[in-house]
């Protein structure tokens, strides 16, 4: 049973100053203030857990606003009092928040070490970086498996690949930020593949649905570093799109929560997040969550999961920041 009870597309007094959501949504009637929770998950994906939350505590109400990652943490920051909990696909900046010391530290949270930080960062999710391909544009071709097999594709075929092809703008996105640093990180190739890509006039994205929806249309044929869990989850043009887990690493990030050191309802809060660890640790079948289980123990070969940790922060600093932007440039902006 779905328990909002308004949808809104607004722009929302918040902070002292007006803020364009790409979403908002409220569910619940309860008497008791909405917990308030600022996120980067698309509200479908993530309407379950909270449905799922409030069918236990009928007094009580959500309050969920959809931003960008980047937009998110600027957002939070300049208001860490307005919102309860922080949900978010950047880890690196996630992180940062919880060591800058806006995370509340909750006691009696049972969580893996590998998947929290000092008991106020909490993953509950892993989900790899795709490359996504338009079906007919790969029609009677082999299929790329690794990043230097999409390499040479695009250049024994330049003309059917120059414009149609697409990844995060990473000066924008937080995430494809992290996604793109971690690669660099792990291989050589992901710049070799860059240069091929921005030669050919690549299209730049805010976020991966986006992506999705011109591969399906086939107004691009390939798109690299699409969020797997976003891609797996359109059912509806599986016969459009196919999604391959690169074979020689896959970068996966977890997708982390924490309370606001600020947040006016820690008791309610910490329950959501407990709920939160909980249903994703569950192995029980949950068809209405598309969200994948926090699954280490059984990460496939070659997989790179993007570990909680300090060196989470090095691109952030601003010298390195702005050194890696200006080669992504390069490379990317021909």
């Amino acid at each position: 049973m779905r328990y909002f009870f308004a949808l809104v597309f607004c722009v929302l007094p918040l902070t002292g100053w007006a803020q364009d959501w790409e979403d908002r949504q409220v569910f619940g009637n309860g008497a008791a203030p909405a917990l308030r929770i600022i996120s980067s998950t698309d509200t479908s994906f993530f309407a379950p857990v909270i449905e799922s939350y409030l069918a236990q505590r009928t007094g009580q109400s959500v309050e969920y606003l959809v931003t960008s990652t980047a937009q998110l943490d600027r957002i939070f920051r300049a208001d860490p009092g307005a919102f309860d909990l922080v949900i978010s696909s950047a880890m690196d900046l996630q992180f940062k928040l919880a060591n800058d010391g806006f995370a509340r530290t909750l006691d009696g949270v049972t969580h893996p070490d590998w998947a929290q930080w000092r008991q106020s960062l909490f993953a509950f999710t892993t989900e790899p970086a795709t490359i996504v391909i338009n079906r007919e544009a790969f029609a009677n071709r082999r299929l790329p498996e690794t990043r230097q097999d999409l390499i040479e594709a695009l250049r024994a075929d330049p003309e059917r690949f120059a414009g149609r092809l697409g990844t995060y703008d990473v000066r924008q996105s937080g995430l494809g930020f992290l996604f793109a640093t971690q690669d660099a990180r792990t291989s050589e190739t992901y710049w070799r593949l860059m240069e091929v890509m921005g030669a050919m006039g690549t299209k730049l994205f805010c976020c991966s649905g986006g992506m999705i929806d011109d591969v399906a249309s086939g107004e691009i044929a390939v798109a690299y570093n699409v969020l797997g869990s976003y891609a797996s989850a359109r059912r509806d043009i599986t016969d459009k799109i196919k999604v391959i887990l690169p074979a020689d690493f896959q970068t996966t990030m977890m997708r982390t929560a924490f309370v606001s050191r600020d947040t006016k309802q820690p008791v309610a809060a910490t329950s959501f997040v407990q709920h939160l660890i909980a249903l994703q640790a569950s192995t029980t079948a949950n068809d209405d969550i598309a969200l994948p289980h926090l699954d280490h123990a059984n990460a496939t070969e070659g997989q790179v999961t993007i570990a909680l940790e300090p060196a989470l922060m090095t691109y952030l600093d601003a010298l390195k920041k702005q050194t890696f932007l200006k080669e992504w440039v390069n490379a990317v902006i021909q």
